[in-house]
């Protein structure tokens, strides 16, 4: 039962990732103006990567639980680091980088973070089959 409930966890983690990526960030660009837009992105990623972080934690935990130490732990792990550095590290390089106008340091330090963002994904998928 409780290793169901990390199933449905990891489940939850490529749900809102995929929803994040194919709806809340485009609509966001294409409905509001870019100064609304850049408000909106720099409140709510923060929010996103700090609840996909927490439910990580909660996944590994229940890994750890039921003493399931294996290869799906150390990928989840990876995951759970990968939010961490792009919350923490790789966003406010990205804002400041943009306040800055230091535009190839944006864009280049954006598809880091758009990667990384795609790695998990691919990730959380491989957990799931």
């Amino acid at each position: 039962m409780i290793e169901q409930i990390g199933i449905y966890l990891t489940a939850m983690i490529l749900g809102i990732m995929l929803f994040f990526s194919f709806v809340i960030a485009p609509v966001v660009f294409t409905t509001l103006d870019e100064d609304s837009a850049r408000k909106f992105i720099r409140r709510i990623f923060p929010f996103y990567y700090n609840v996909n972080l927490g439910i990580c934690v909660i996944i590994l935990l229940i890994f750890l639980i039921i003493s399931k130490i294996g290869t799906d732990f150390y990928v989840l792990l990876v995951i759970t680091i990968l939010f961490a550095i792009s919350n923490y590290i790789l966003m406010p390089l990205i804002n400041k980088f943009r306040d800055e106008k230091q535009d190839k340091k944006f864009k280049y330090s954006h598809f880091i973070s758009v990667i990384i963002n795609f790695i998990q994904m691919i990730f959380l998928v491989f957990l799931l089959t």
